[in-house]
């Protein structure tokens, strides 16, 4: 049982660390090379879940993939609700590019946004954690949360929410890769750091017809264009331009001939919103904006809009939390501000039922190249993991205060 006061400082936590360092290149490599895309990381749950047992833990497998693990005094014992730490652990759907020795062996799999890290530097926090937990030096009971599916929608999170995984918990934190910011900075910021992000999927239909005769009919190819192009012009003036509404088609598809008009066509693209009051109320205009842009045409429409992800709102006593850990274990001059991003993360759910906050972790080596996430040739600068299992470790045994 750890005894109160006595916690670990951040020298104790690096010299930890420092003891696992090749281990953890090892793991991360591992991961990397063996990629699952969502709801089927069988292999990483079972190699997390191997090494945490090897340290005399007990993790918990969650229905399908993914595990959480309990490390630390019992509530009961310590009088505090646990703190957890979340990692994500699945891949891509995309071809890695970067050569490496330790590439993807699954073809059309891979690791290019950095969740083999994130994997590995919770993991890597649990390990130190558990050491301290053995020297009587965490006074606090903490969760490990391994989530699959963070890269579809709806991702795991909602998954692990119905299993119970945040129950206890009072705060929760996370990183998330950064490989335009160097190794051994972090980039965080006080509320949304994150966007809310729902995918959109307009159907226009009609009769169809010849070209020749488009007053016979509804011009469905005609009607979508109006779609492309005004119903982000009406989003921009209904909802509040300060909350960063943003929506962009990726998508189009209708008929075959040049001569003949089809009976049907779909655009598909994303909305995305950096408040979580105007991404409430942006459905529903979004369905009103669709259907009187087409009004005039003829045609049926129907309008699919997929819910994703709120903004991740990090709070501000943990965001203050994470930044003091991260200056006493990585430097002094580590914290940056960072921007808001327009990416969506479903870490945000989280943080609809308890505070906490995720930050940027460093991954550019400095001077280096910048790579970019959801890249094949994306690359980090391995070191980078020792500094996010320190900063968390450090954060776990403090909190939000």
């Amino acid at each position: 049982m750890s005894t109160s006061g006595n916690v670990a400082s951040a020298d104790r936590i690096a010299a930890l660390v420092g003891g696992l360092h090749d281990e953890l290149v090892a793991i991360r490599r591992d991961i990397h090379a063996h990629p699952e895309v969502a709801r089927t990381e069988t292999r990483t749950t079972a190699l997390v879940a191997e090494r945490l047992r090897a340290a005399g833990l007990e993790p918990r497998l969650l229905a399908g993939t993914g595990l959480t693990c309990d490390i630390g005094p019992t509530p009961a014992e310590s009088g505090r609700r646990r703190l957890a730490l979340r990692a994500d652990i699945d891949a891509l759907p995309l071809v890695e590019t970067t050569g490496l020795p330790f590439a993807s062996t699954v073809h059309g799999v891979a690791h290019a946004c950095g969740h083999d890290v994130h994997t590995t530097v919770v993991l890597g926090a649990g390990l130190v954690l558990a050491a301290l937990h053995d020297a009587g030096e965490l006074d606090r009971p903490v969760r490990l949360v391994f989530q699959p599916a963070e890269e579809v929608q709806p991702g795991g999170a909602l998954d692990l929410l119905e299993q119970g995984v945040l129950e206890g918990v009072e705060e929760i934190y996370a990183v998330h890769c950064d490989p335009k910011t160097d190794r051994g900075t972090i980039g965080s910021r006080i509320g949304p750091i994150t966007s809310a992000s729902d995918e959109v999927t307009v159907i226009i239909t009609s009769s169809g017809g010849h070209t020749s005769r488009p007053h016979l009919t509804g011009d469905v190819v005609f009607a979508l264009g109006q779609v492309i192009t005004q119903v982000s012009a009406v989003l921009g003036r209904r909802l509040d331009p300060r909350s960063g509404v943003n929506l962009t088609w990726g998508a189009v598809n209708a008929g075959q001939a040049h001569n003949a008009i089809p009976a049907t066509g779909t655009v598909r693209g994303t909305l995305r919103c950096l408040d979580v009051r105007a991404w409430e109320h942006a459905a529903q205009v979004l369905h009103d904006a669709v259907e009187q842009v087409v009004a005039p045409y003829g045609v049926d429409v129907e309008v699919v809009h997929q819910r994703g992800v709120p903004p991740v709102e990090n709070d501000e006593r943990c965001t203050t939390a994470i930044e003091a850990a991260a200056r006493e274990t990585i430097g002094a001059q580590s914290v940056l501000l960072t921007e808001q991003s327009l990416g969506g993360e479903d870490f945000a759910w989280y943080l609809t039922k308890v505070p906490g906050a995720m930050v940027r972790l460093g991954t550019r080596t400095p001077g280096g190249h910048t790579y970019d996430i959801h890249q094949g040739d994306m690359q980090v600068d391995e070191d980078a993991i020792g500094l996010g299992v320190a900063m968390l470790a450090r954060v776990a045994v403090t909190g939000r205060g």
